[in-house]
């Protein structure tokens, strides 16, 4: 239900504004700890220098961690027309950290292309079906990013 529910425009109409504020709010009230988002999807929040301003940015995103200790970030926007800000800003500012279960893990992030792309978008989907219908609504390529610790 969760799923299908998310999978929605109306969840995209308000997702953007609710569950990101919730998910900081949360985040820093609990040092770290917990991300009301992470009770559906894994989540981490996000640090990365601003493509213009070069300040700090912390953003709750969801993720698919990875076997081999990286980490996947989807650019999914909730299904909506533009590319979310933060993807912008690991374009040109690829040194980041993400806050992963209570501890700060510098990282670095690559946009995802071709061969790889595809299959690290296969596991995006299998795990979490709703980003086919976020992708099959816009005609961008959602992009995809791998963070590999640094």
């Amino acid at each position: 239900m969760v799923q299908r529910l998310s999978a929605t425009r109306a969840f995209a109409r308000v997702a953007p504004h609710v569950v990101p504020a919730l998910d900081r709010t949360v985040h820093r009230l609990t040092g770290g700890r917990v991300l009301l988002s992470a009770r559906m999807l894994p989540g981490a929040i996000l640090t990365v220098a601003g493509a213009r301003t070069g300040l700090p940015r912390r953003t709750p995103l969801a993720c698919l961690p990875e076997d081999t200790g990286t980490w996947l970030l989807i650019g999914s926007n909730f299904g909506r027309p533009g590319h979310p800000a933060w993807t912008a800003n690991l374009r040109k500012n690829p040194e980041a950290e993400i806050s992963w279960r209570g501890r700060d893990v510098p990282v670095r992030a690559r946009l995802l292309t071709g061969a790889e792309r595809a299959q690290a978008w296969a596991a995006v989907v299998g795990y979490w079906p709703p980003y086919a219908a976020y992708q099959a609504r816009v005609t961008r390529e959602i992009r995809l990013f791998r963070l590999e610790p640094r």
